[in-house]
């Protein structure tokens, strides 16, 4: 009987939420990127539609005596003082489920790609709490990215967050790529936050391909749209790995640009009344990086392996926003703009790049070959100066003369064209081959 009265019980219900008193406001302020709301009682992370028909979807941010401050999910043409306002007593909702595989998806979670309707499992709160310290399982298993390079030097665990530290145009969105297609991570999600919109099908038809994106989920927010939008692309892009994760999943999650999410934030915080601080980004910026990069990562059942790209400003390393993603982040790839003008891609100085857990999920072995290579690359970085004038005399340093001897095959090895997808294990193979030959220094 309890099945048969079910559905009239959802009606029922539906037909009681459609009957309630809507709650209604009125714009009385529009300052910078901000809207003030009075007479409209709504809460932190609530959903309202300014203007009447569809209108336009609003998230509120503050809440001050007089009303509630919203930044819009949309263009506010046509807004005035005096539009109306409702709320809708919820907060936003993105999708979930494997219907999503190889949709793309706007800041909200909504199809932008002209394939019809999603075919969901359902929808979920965006807003979620990061897994408890405590139940968080421990990062004990490699996973591979199929990239020579970081499977070895800079390995990365199942749960891992790692950061791509570099400036524009040094190959991050074709590193993504590689990652992407080479990756043995069930599930792959990507969010391009702040893209430019030429950038966006370049990205998804040339570097990710059909084969990527059949694997995939991507959430794109473009630089020309609302900082709300952009920031909860990054939040929605996390909401749905973590639904995948929820069901004992390993879920690849990449993120490109971190940076742009930081920028986000401090348009909206500044647009709210927030007090600047370092370099102009208020203190709620990095209360919400944190936030983001901690809801990625390892739980009771699943996990998420972040990869987070970040724009370093004038190739600073040490600007705020990079400063305190090095913090939170389990390691760090630096791509070094004087190899990628060279045309060595991908463009990853080794001596720069570090993963904090290589040392716990590869074998002793490999962390003894993989150390080998990288006391050549330090001998001869700390002589390449004396090289360059030509004052090294050979015999000096037998680290610097294996590094010498040696340099093509060095290269060859850490160098690797796009279409090249090489599993975990050859990699190995093929570094423990290269540190063979490179005698007397093992």
């Amino acid at each position: 009987m309890t099945t048969t009265w079910r559905p009239q019980a959802r009606q029922f219900d539906a037909a009681l939420h459609a009957a309630r008193p809507q709650r209604m406001g009125v714009v009385s302020s529009i300052v910078g990127l901000g809207v003030e709301l009075t007479g409209l009682p709504a809460s932190i992370g609530d959903l309202v539609t300014i203007g009447e028909g569809p209108g336009i979807d609003a998230e509120v941010v503050a809440t001050t005596r007089e009303g509630v401050r919203c930044m819009p999910l949309g263009r506010m043409t046509g807004v005035r003082i005096g539009t109306t306002a409702r709320s809708t007593g919820t907060p936003l909702l993105v999708p979930t489920g494997t219907g999503l595989f190889g949709r793309v998806l706007d800041g909200l979670g909504r199809p932008i790609d002209g394939k019809g309707p999603l075919r969901n499992d359902g929808m979920v709160s965006l807003d979620n709490d990061s897994p408890s310290a405590m139940h968080r399982a421990r990062i004990d298993t490699p996973l591979q990215l199929g990239v020579r390079v970081l499977d070895t030097m800079t390995t990365v665990g199942k749960g891992q967050r790692m950061g791509l530290f570099a400036a524009s145009g040094v190959g991050k969105s074709s590193l993504l790529s590689m990652i992407a297609r080479g990756t043995d991570a069930e599930v792959s999600v990507i969010a391009l936050v702040g893209e430019r919109g030429r950038e966006v099908r370049e990205f998804l038809e040339d570097d990710l391909g059909p084969e990527g994106l059949a694997r995939s989920i991507v959430v794109v927010s473009t630089s020309d749209e609302p900082a709300m939008m952009r920031l909860r692309a990054a939040f929605t892009a996390t909401r749905i790995a973590e639904s995948f994760r929820d069901r004992g999943t390993d879920v690849m999650l990449m993120m490109d640009s971190l940076t742009r999410v930081a920028m986000a934030q401090r348009e909206i915080g500044l647009s709210v009344g927030e007090p600047p601080a370092t370099r102009g980004y208020p203190p709620s910026t990095f209360s919400v990086l944190a936030r983001l990069l901690e809801r990625a990562g390892t739980d009771a059942t699943g996990s998420i392996t972040g990869i987070y790209t970040v724009l370093v400003d004038g190739d600073d390393h040490n600007e705020p926003i990079a400063d305190a993603a090095r913090s939170i982040l389990d390691g760090h790839v630096v791509l070094d703009r004087k190899l990628a003008i060279t045309g060595h891609f991908p463009s990853v100085d080794v001596l720069g790049s570090i993963s904090r857990v290589a040392s716990r999920v590869n074998t002793a072995e490999r962390n003894r070959v993989a150390g080998v290579l990288r006391r050549v690359l330090a001998a001869r970085r700390a002589a390449q100066d004396l090289l360059d004038v030509g004052a090294y005399r050979r015999g000096t340093n037998p680290l610097v003369d294996a590094a010498v001897d040696h340099e093509a095959s060095i290269t060859a090895f850490l160098q690797q064209t796009m279409d090249d997808r090489t599993p975990a294990s050859a990699s190995w193979d093929a570094l423990t081959r290269l540190t063979n030959t490179l005698e007397g220094i093992s």
